[in-house]
């Protein structure tokens, strides 16, 4: 079974994150939603989530993918969290999937993450991305996938992504029974 990693904070956008764990769950994917602290978050629409894990707990488990999802100040908590590069430089070093949408992509290229790769993020956070990681080449489509590399660019797109993700780590066909069985 692959397993997933979402860190998340105050401001996170509920869309982005909840969408990601119900479609991957609805995959029998293991999905554990980490606070950075494991306290229970406010999102940007002031709906209360509660975590499965603190991030430092759980960590330096085996995973098969992170997955950062975007609002504001989430995105540049997440960009700024020691825990949370820790991760997603060690899935790097692993070669396993990195994703994130709407502004998260933005602490990816903060990192060297998205260096030399086809990225794509929330329309207003373009501008950052380019300054961030001059090499990379950033497009408009609704979800990209570049090597390891996932990003999308946001509320809207999180259906699309999350069936992006189920692809990569369950095949096309399992993310295409998931979209029907949606209706999307």
């Amino acid at each position: 079974m692959a397993r997933v990693l979402i860190p998340f904070t105050e401001g996170v956008e509920e869309v982005e994150l909840v969408a990601v764990i119900d479609l991957l769950r609805r995959a029998d994917v293991d999905v554990c939603a980490a606070s950075l602290d494991g306290g229970a978050v406010v999102g940007r629409s002031n709906i209360t989530i509660q975590p499965d894990a603190a991030l430092a707990d759980v960590m330096s488990d085996e995973w098969d993918m992170v997955v950062l999802p975007g609002g504001l100040p989430n995105a540049f908590l997440l960009r700024d969290d020691a825990n949370v590069k820790a991760v997603v430089d060690r899935l790097r070093t692993e070669r396993k999937s990195i994703a994130a949408i709407c502004a998260a992509p933005m602490a990816l290229a903060a990192y060297g993450i998205t260096e030399g790769k086809r990225v794509t993020s929330y329309p207003s956070c373009q501008k950052e991305m380019e300054k961030l990681q001059p090499s990379s080449v950033y497009v408009d489509d609704a979800v990209v996938e570049d090597d390891f590399l996932i990003t999308s660019r946001g509320p809207g797109t999180a259906i699309a992504f999350s069936l992006r993700l189920i692809a990569k780590l369950c095949g096309e066909e399992e993310s295409e029974e998931i979209r029907q069985s949606i209706v999307a």
